[in-house]
């Protein structure tokens, strides 16, 4: 299959319907792949928390409504990152979705982890509580959002759901790429699974977005990465490699059950 990884930035100077035009047009030019991925919160941009209640967006709003109809039009699947949604109730989350090539949500996901570090998304959202898998052409796919990758208890579980496939759209600042990259890599390899993560770029409200978009395969191989500046990237890879690794190396089936009953 082909990924095309979308590493775009979010210029504090564009309005979010600008960059909903831009990106469609960069998405229109990707027909040849079977999967799309955006970085988080790329409409909004990250840094832009005084704009989160303003661009709040339910399920029919302006970033999920493009990508819905683009992935229709193309007939490809589309991760459309993630966006600052409104529930129901009026609570904000920073939700992510999986988008089918009828233009159908198959796979929604909030963010876990809420971050709190110099960071104002702590005061502003609220924490997911689900974790689904879902069944696609090219394996069991779940997503997980930026800081989520630093939580190994929630990837053990991921894993334990038999997921062939981890999306990670990311905001995940520059100072702190080298964590990025190597996170990234080891939990492809702890838990042999395709990790497929999308960073942002480009400096929003004065901070640096790390960029270095990337695949690593369950073997912990990187099939491609991205730099630090605006980027499309197409990644070939073969889903069935994850059964392959997990045969020849059965790291997964050695591992304990659990490991909260050993001796002190």
């Amino acid at each position: 299959m082909k990924i095309a990884l979308v590493q775009v930035a979010s210029p504090d100077t564009e309005s979010r319907d600008d960059r909903i035009t831009r990106v469609e047009e960069i998405l229109r030019t990707l027909g040849n792949v079977d999967l799309i991925v955006l970085p988080e919160l790329w409409s909004t941009g990250y840094f832009h928390f005084e704009q989160y209640d303003e661009l709040a967006e339910t399920q029919d709003g302006p970033t999920i409504t493009m990508c819905s109809k683009v992935a229709a039009d193309l007939g490809v699947h589309i991760h459309l990152g993630s966006i600052v949604e409104r529930t129901e109730d009026g609570k904000l989350k920073n939700t992510s979705m999986l988008i089918d090539p009828t233009g159908k949500i198959i796979h929604e996901f909030s963010k876990l982890h809420i971050f709190g570090y110099k960071s104002k998304e702590i005061d502003l959202l609220t924490a997911g509580d689900k974790l689904a898998v879902v069944a696609t052409p090219f394996g069991n796919v779940v997503g997980t959002t930026c800081y989520d990758l630093r939580f190994p208890g929630l990837w053990m579980e991921i894993s334990d759901r038999k997921a062939d496939m981890v999306i990670v759209p990311a905001a995940w600042p520059a100072t702190r790429r080298e964590h990025w990259r190597l996170l990234t890599s080891a939990r492809a390899v702890e838990h042999q699974i395709f990790v497929v993560a999308v960073n942002a770029v480009g400096t929003q409200t004065g901070s640096e977005l790390g960029g270095y978009s990337r695949v690593v395969d369950p073997a912990g191989n990187v099939l491609g990465e991205c730099g630090n500046s605006e980027q499309v990237l197409i990644v070939d890879l073969d889903p069935a490699q994850v059964v392959e690794v997990r045969k020849e190396f059965p790291v997964i089936n050695d591992r304990l059950a659990s490991y909260a009953g050993l001796a002190n």
